[in-house]
């Protein structure tokens, strides 16, 4: 197992206002040593400026940022041990990829043998050896991308912070640069702190993820924890896709080791039930979410001992819309009173004729209590 290097970076009530608007709300983080940490919301949800008073491009209004023990807050960005790799890769058109990566070397006035060793390590790490002497404008978006996390790497640092890197390549491109860069951090073993708007990307690669909105942390976990825990509204509907609904708590009992908790859901029309590790109170106001991938959708009414098992929640309703994408099919489902849910279903088999539920089908759909979860809404 690789041993993890670089530092610890610990975040502590970063605030930052621009006039009135306040892009860090008492903004507290610990990210670990040699992490592949995230930082994810939506465009003006803050991650930049965090990212960026990290590396030492802005200042904090108040608050601390640690690297171990060490304040860096008053060292300039060449000081901190941490380099950046910007969304526009930032090359000089003029040099080859070889002068580009070997240029924060030559700053620092190292020997010829020195800088050609370690510039041939990192173009290899990056897989351009055969690419040495082109020059940007020969080079594609990946590999351009690449040279630029190169340069960065280069000068060893202890955190390497990446904002929006993937964002300017095309989808496919993307997700082969991505495994690549989670590649890249299992050898070189640094703290990697990685700026996204795509959820996709950071539950792809993530060790843990930091869910921002409105300059707040909503949510610190792995990427299995902010998928099937959501600990807020926003988070459950940013995070992939789900089905969620305001609902009322009418009565919460003790099963096994969780709690049986059933809830009314006006846009379903009656009550469902759901399992919940905490206690909740009859007559709180929260959210309902169930994943469309945990719905089960069939042309067969359930079979009348499927019917008494009180952990199931079923519906049935009409197939609005289809949505065939060759490994699954998306089902827009109408219920009987009007709501429309979301279903998945995974092609597991051949099919020989086409997906078996069509359009305008009777379907009959339904779901565990224990895939369901509640959720509070976030707070302002």
């Amino acid at each position: 197992m690789l041993q993890k290097k670089g530092v610890s970076v610990l975040v502590r009530n970063i605030t930052r206002s621009y006039g009135d608007f306040k892009a860090l709300d008492d903004v507290s983080l610990e990210i670990q040593k040699g992490e592949f940490f995230s930082l994810l919301g939506p465009s003006g949800c803050g991650k930049t400026t965090l990212l960026r008073i990290i590396a030492g491009f802005d200042s904090p209004d108040c608050g601390n940022v640690m690297f171990d023990d060490r304040n860096i807050l008053p060292l300039p960005p060449e000081k901190r041990s941490s380099n950046t790799v910007f969304q526009t890769y930032a090359l000089f058109p003029h040099l080859t990829v070889f002068d580009n990566i070997a240029f924060p070397l030559r700053l620092k006035k190292l020997d010829k043998k020195t800088i050609e060793e370690k510039v041939r390590k990192y173009v290899h790490l990056v897989q351009l050896d055969e690419h040495l002497e082109k020059k940007p404008n020969q080079l594609s978006g990946g590999q351009k991308q690449r040279v630029a996390i190169a340069r960065a790497l280069i000068n060893e640092p202890s955190v390497l912070l990446l904002d929006e890197p993937l964002s300017a390549l095309d989808a496919k491109l993307r997700q082969n640069l991505l495994v690549e860069l989670d590649e890249i951090h299992d050898k070189v073993g640094i703290t990697f702190i990685y700026v996204t708007h795509d959820q996709s990307e950071a539950l792809s690669v993530s060790d843990r993820i930091a869910v921002m909105n409105h300059g707040k942390v909503l949510q610190v976990g792995t990427p299995y924890e902010i998928y099937e825990a959501p600990a807020t509204e926003f988070v459950a509907r940013f995070i992939g896709e789900t089905n969620i609904y305001p609902c009322t708590v009418e009565s919460c009992e003790k099963f096994e080791d969780e709690f049986l908790v059933k809830v009314f859901v006006p846009d379903l029309g009656r009550s469902v039930t759901v399992t919940d590790i905490e206690k909740v109170q009859p007559g709180a106001e929260m959210f309902f979410t169930i994943r469309p991938e945990k719905v089960r959708i069939r042309l067969q009414e359930d079979s009348a001992q499927e019917k008494e098992n009180p952990l199931f929640n079923r519906f049935s309703g009409y197939v609005d819309e289809p949505v065939y994408s060759g490994f699954q099919s998306k089902f827009y489902v109408r219920l009987d009173n009007g709501t429309t849910i979301k279903v998945f279903k995974q092609h597991t088999t051949y099919l020989d004729d086409g997906p078996e539920i069509e359009w305008k089908d009777k379907v009959h759909v339904s779901w565990r209590a224990l895939d369901g979860y509640l959720v509070k809404e976030q707070k302002a």
